[in-house]
């Protein structure tokens, strides 16, 4: 497969095209305000039983329908083919994949604790995707000739936006639906495909944990990006990097179809862009669930003891005075993605190349939304900044903030807090 290809799919590629405060709105305010946008948007879905079904079904969807992406996965990719001979467990962990440990067994469990399982034998891997135990992989194992045998395998929305609690080991615990999965390697799993020509392969390989380039198989270009979280989304409608869709559901589209390969039908003018897989459509009907269910996420508290208050109620003051901050991470969302989006010139990821916002439908960016910074290091679009310290020192740099030491760590400490 060359590297302009669409991934299991058929496109029109179009030619490569080509900041931040928000209020000092306290925290448990911003919590609650959020809490109750979420209800009013539950209420206007019908009854609260209804809504509360259409999450269930949303997280059914969420974890584990594929949109019929095996099509791709096994038939284009034969990656079944690698995982049941060449990915044991240890290599499988390796490279970010989870084990929800409430898919397994008690018996198994012991085992695993115990030694007695071979975490070493590709064996034990198609056993753990029988019991869909592995976060985001949904597989067929069955018995062939008497053999034990990986017949299909596709993903899920989980495989990069969900993570484990490692409460029972490194790899191995409960899921925690919506934190991204910044372990995860995305690249190097499709880099075992046997279809992939060199050049793919080194493109592949290149990316790295926690990150994934949604538009290199539209456009040809290389310039991965983190993945994002899918929690804390209720409110926001600019939801992703560039703020392409005002719902969820596009980019729930726009994945299922043109980069997991599910089947459907995804169009997009101003990227001059027409994606179909397959003859029929299996994601359309499943956008609205999927996107109550996200909806229902909230971003995850930092830890009790995580960092100092009064630092924090210091940094509040600097976030909306002396550092600017709240100019665009504004109100309880810390955003204005709804009410605008900035040139690509206002990221402090920018110049960049290949820029990632020339690669959008917009051309531009919208100020991310300030949901649970402690828990998804590194920052901004393209993982620039290693931790929250250097975001604080780039702006510092490039906006002439002119912060103390004292005052970077104070902003430090109220980012960990929110």
């Amino acid at each position: 497969m060359s590297t302009d290809q669409c991934i299991g799919s058929t496109c029109n590629r179009p030619a490569g095209r080509a900041g931040q405060r928000s209020s000092s709105v306290p925290h448990g305010l911003r919590r609650a305000l959020a809490l109750m946008l979420a209800t009013s948007l539950a209420a206007c879905g019908g009854s609260s039983d209804d809504e509360a079904a259409r999450i269930e079904q949303g997280r059914e969807i969420f974890r584990h329908d594929t949109f019929g992406d095996e099509t791709f996965w096994s038939d284009t990719l034969r990656l079944h083919e690698v995982i049941e001979t060449s990915v044991d467990p240890q290599t499988a962990l390796a490279v970010g994949l989870k084990v929800d440990v409430d898919a397994l067994p008690d018996d198994l469990r012991e085992a695993i604790a115990s030694g007695a399982v071979d975490l070493a034998s590709p064996a034990t891997t198609l056993a753990l995707i029988g019991l869909d135990a592995v976060v985001g992989i949904r597989g067929s194992v069955e018995q062939v000739s008497g053999v034990t045998r990986l017949t299909r395998i596709g993903i899920t929305c989980a495989l990069c936006h969900s993570t484990v609690d490692d409460s029972f080991a490194p790899g191995i615990g409960h899921r925690l639906d919506g934190w991204p999965n910044r372990d995860l390697d995305p690249g190097a799993i499709v880099a075992l495909s046997p279809e992939l020509d060199p050049a793919s392969r080194a493109v592949y390989g290149g990316w790295g944990k926690g990150r994934f380039d949604p538009r290199f198989n539209v456009d040809g270009l290389d310039g991965p990006v983190l993945i994002p979280p899918a929690y804390g989304l209720a409110g926001v409608r600019s939801i992703t990097y560039t703020g392409d869709g005002d719902e969820i559901r596009y980019w729930n589209h726009y994945v299922a179809v043109v980069e997991m390969g599910g089947h459907g039908r995804f169009v997009e003018p101003r990227l001059n862009l027409e994606v179909q897989n397959g003859s029929d459509d299996r994601v359309s009907d499943k956008l609205a669930a999927l996107q109550a269910y996200q909806l229902s996420l909230a971003a995850p508290a930092p830890p009790p003891g995580s960092f100092d208050a009064a630092a924090a109620a210091r940094g509040a003051q600097l976030f909306g005075g002396k550092a600017g901050c709240a100019g665009c991470h504004a109100g309880p969302l810390l955003t204005d993605a709804n009410q605008r989006l900035h040139p690509a010139a206002d990221s402090m990821a920018e110049p960049e190349m290949p820029s990632y916002a020339s690669r959008s439908a917009t051309g531009r960016y919208r100020s991310t939304p300030l949901r649970a910074l402690w828990q998804h290091p590194p920052y901004f679009h393209d993982g620039s900044a290693a931790s929250l310290d250097a975001v604080v020192r780039r702006y510092d740099a490039r906006l002439g903030l002119q912060l103390t030491d004292d005052e970077a760590g104070d902003l430090v400490a109220y980012l960990n807090s929110l």
